[in-house]
C-alpha cells in the first residue's frame, strides 16, 4: 500500500495530521474507492461532489463523535449517504445508523456481500423508505470492466 508520508503532507500543505492506517480496515476502505470510481465512472459524478467520512467528521468540529456514512454524494439538489457494509453490526446499532442517515439524507445506499446484512436492511426498509442495497459484486464487476 501507498501513502504520502507525514512529512510530505506537510510540505504539500494538505492534513497536517499524521493518519493511522487500521489493518483490519484496509479491505473495506478500498471497496469504498471502488465505490467511488462506480459513481464516477457510470454516473459521470465529478470527485468534487463526494464528500468522505473524514470530510465530514472534520465539519462536525470537535465533541462527541458523530456517526458519519462513508461517503456522501450530492446531486441533482439531494444528498445520497452511501455505506459499504461488509459485516452485520448489532441490530440496535445498525438502526441507529440508518435512522441518523434517514433523518439527514434524501437517499441511503448500502452495498454488501453479506447476506445478514442484507437481511437486517431488508427489515428497516418498511419504517426507512429511502433504503436502497446494491451488491458489492456489480460495483467491483463494472469497475474492472
Amino acid at each position: 500500500m501507498y501513502t504520502l508520508s507525514h512529512k510530505g503532507r506537510i510540505l504539500l500543505g494538505v492534513n497536517k495530521r499524521e493518519d493511522r492506517i487500521r489493518v483490519d480496515r484496509i479491505t473495506h476502505d478500498i471497496y469504498i474507492l471502488e465505490a467511488i470510481i462506480y459513481f464516477v465512472l457510470k454516473y459521470n459524478v465529478p470527485l468534487s461532489v463526494i464528500e468522505s467520512e473524514k470530510e465530514l467528521h472534520i465539519k462536525d468540529g470537535f465533541g462527541l463523535r458523530k456517526h458519519q456514512p462513508d461517503f456522501v454524494v450530492n446531486v441533482a439538489k439531494k444528498r445520497i449517504a452511501v455505506e459499504v457494509e461488509l459485516n452485520p453490526k448489532p441490530k440496535d446499532r445498525m438502526e441507529e445508523n440508518i435512522r441518523e442517515n434517514y433523518l439527514k439524507y434524501d437517499r441511503q445506499l448500502w452495498i454488501t456481500d453479506n447476506s445478514k446484512v442484507k437481511a437486517l436492511l431488508k427489515g428497516f426498509t418498511q419504517e426507512y423508505s429511502n433504503i436502497e442495497v446494491m451488491q458489492l459484486e456489480e460495483i467491483l464487476a463494472y469497475v474492472k470492466a
